[in-house]
């Protein structure tokens, strides 16, 4: 028998990304913080008990050293939709059967690799416990396993799912982790949970292998982000549903009083938080829940931060694909559905609504506070040349209304085993290789940019842009939040900081803009030309004639006032 006071634990994190879960950098899943909870309430110590990333091992291979010589080493990370990553690379197979090789210990893996493997699925490849030399391999929650195998001392456990009950002690119990993050604490934003499972059945989703929504309470929630606050975590996403608006309810109907319940209690325990976003809003729910959705829009917009995207899944605009994958809406329904979401949750700091209180997020200049975003997924059955129009179509439709819509994600499906997909939709997919690509530059180029014209305009504000890395003589940044903006500013500058930038240009799915606000007497040129109305030779001028003390007469056809400071 194995003492878990004194059982050294090393936790590697490969990241994580699923439907309704991000993970990777500047995002933090729940998997590591509730694995590391469930260990604790095993009767680990938190000093026992190590957390590293995969990018810390390929960055300091003296980490490596934890991995050999831990008690127990845990393993958690899978990929179930495709994606690319800035802020982390997710582990590659050959990675993980390293981990493996290296631990002398026992050996544990878990997380979303459960659901089956594909092709671009970096770190969910191959995953069979022969291949990887894992001791154990947690088919269903992770944390459930690491707690039943130390409670039982190393002699093993059956896989099973956690209980909410349990999830309320290992949430909070788990929090220090995030101390262990290299992003801590400045640019870390943790993945927030307020149930799991969906009450409906596409044909391609994962959600439901989780079975009906199981909600957690507002105090248990409240209470992890307590636990994460007091650790000094500033950012949170409630990312992990399948349906913000079913919070609270019977898993369909919106429950507006829970959900006031929720924002504002999370509002109590974290007063100077920086960053409230969430993910997944359901077009159903709105279209069947009209007044009730309204209500809690509402309530999210009066208490999250500007720049919030609820992910609608739309998935296809077709009337013949959405009948053959079991899809909820319409292209008028979600059309509907984005009409209310810009009416109740459409307007932007200093434009509030009397009862929203504006937690200092300053004037009108800002982003949106709560937008739909659209998710559509092709190589889904029954797909053919029309739905590529379908889709355009409704796009148009958003457009032409006069709508906004933050984000349009498309993407190609991933059958993963135990959905209706499974067998066809690789091949679906491939099929229509050419067409996708075609489809996916003309959405980009006359959707995407003039519809990110209408929603972050220039003079647009975006607050606490962290920068991440420099390319062609710029630096990229983005903010920390939901789907957040990619913004280049001119010149090389220190990386790790953060600045305030006022947008000065639209790309398709990005932006350029300055520092703000610009001191006119300390500016570059490529800062002062990056602005609409001055060209080279207003700002040569206003180089060469420095120092001013008014800006009226410097740049006539320019916008000072949004980009300048006053004095």
């Amino acid at each position: 028998m194995t003492d878990p006071a004194t059982l050294s634990v090393t936790l590697v994190d490969g990241y994580v990304d699923e439907p309704a879960h991000f993970g990777v950098p500047p995002y933090i899943s729940t998997y590591p913080r509730y694995t590391a909870g469930a260990l604790v309430d095993a009767g680990v110590s938190e000093s026992q008990i190590t957390y590293h990333t995969i990018d810390e091992l390929r960055d300091e291979k003296s980490k490596w050293r934890d991995v050999e010589d831990a008690d127990l080493f845990i393993y958690v990370g899978g990929m179930t939709v495709p994606g690319s990553y800035v802020g982390g690379t997710p582990a590659e197979p050959d990675e993980v059967r390293e981990l493996a090789w290296t631990a002398d210990g026992t050996t544990l893996m878990g997380g979303p690799v459960r659901f089956g493997v594909g092709e671009e699925n970096a770190g969910a490849q191959d995953m069979e416990r022969d291949d990887l030399d894992f001791d154990y391999l947690a088919m269903a929650d992770v944390e459930a396993a690491a707690y039943d195998l130390v409670h039982g001392g190393l002699d093993g456990f059956e896989d099973r799912y956690r209980s909410n009950e349990e999830l309320a002690r290992w949430a909070a119990d788990g929090a220090f982790v995030i101390e262990q993050h290299p992003n801590h604490p400045d640019y870390l934003i943790c993945e927030m949970e307020t149930s799991r499972g969906c009450a409906y059945r596409c044909s391609f989703c994962t959600e439901p292998m989780y079975g009906d929504p199981a909600f957690r309470s507002v105090d248990a929630v409240t209470g992890e982000i307590e636990a994460l606050y007091d650790r000094g975590a500033r950012h949170f996403r409630l990312g992990r549903q399948a349906d913000i608006l079913a919070y609270g309810g019977d898993g369909e109907a919106p429950n507006p009083d829970a959900l006031h319940d929720l924002y504002s209690g999370i509002r109590e325990v974290a007063p100077d938080l920086e960053t409230l976003h969430l993910d997944n809003m359901n077009p159903v729910t709105i279209v069947d829940y009209p007044e009730q959705s309204r209500e809690a829009i509402r309530t999210i917009a009066k208490y999250n931060t500007a720049g919030d995207t609820a992910a609608f899944g739309l998935e296809s605009a077709d009337p013949l694909v959405q009948e053959k994958n079991n899809l909820l809406v319409t292209a008028d329904e979600c059309l509907e559905a984005v009409r209310i979401v810009n009416e109740e949750g459409g307007w932007r700091p200093g434009e509030s609504p009397e009862d929203a209180p504006s937690f200092g997020e300053g004037s009108a200049n800002r982003l949106p506070k709560l937008l739909p975003g659209i998710n559509l997924v092709h190589g889904l059955m029954g797909e053919r040349p029309e739905t590529y129009e379908h889709n355009k179509q409704f796009l148009r439709r958003v457009l032409d209304e006069g709508l906004m819509i933050r984000r349009i994600n498309i993407r190609q499906v991933m059958a993963f085993e135990g959905t209706e997909m499974a067998e066809t939709g690789a091949d679906i997919a491939k099929a229509h290789k050419q067409n996708f690509n075609a489809y996916k530059q003309e959405v980009r180029e006359q959707i995407d940019n003039p519809m990110l014209k209408r929603v972050a305009p220039v003079g647009t504000v975006l607050p606490d842009v962290h920068l991440e890395y420099h390319q062609d003589g710029r630096t990229f940044g983005r903010q920390l939040g939901t789907y957040s903006l990619l913004i280049a500013v001119p010149g090389e500058r220190e990386l790790g900081q953060s600045m305030d930038v006022a947008i000065t240009g639209h790309g398709y799915r990005s932006v350029t803009g300055v520092p703000h606000p610009l001191d006119v007497n300390e500016a570059s040129m490529d800062e002062l030309t990056a602005i609409p109305g001055i060209g080279d030779g207003t700002a040569g001028n206003i180089v060469v004639d420095r120092p001013h003390s008014e800006l009226d007469a410097l740049a006539p056809e320019a916008p000072t006032d949004d980009f300048f400071s006053a004095d």
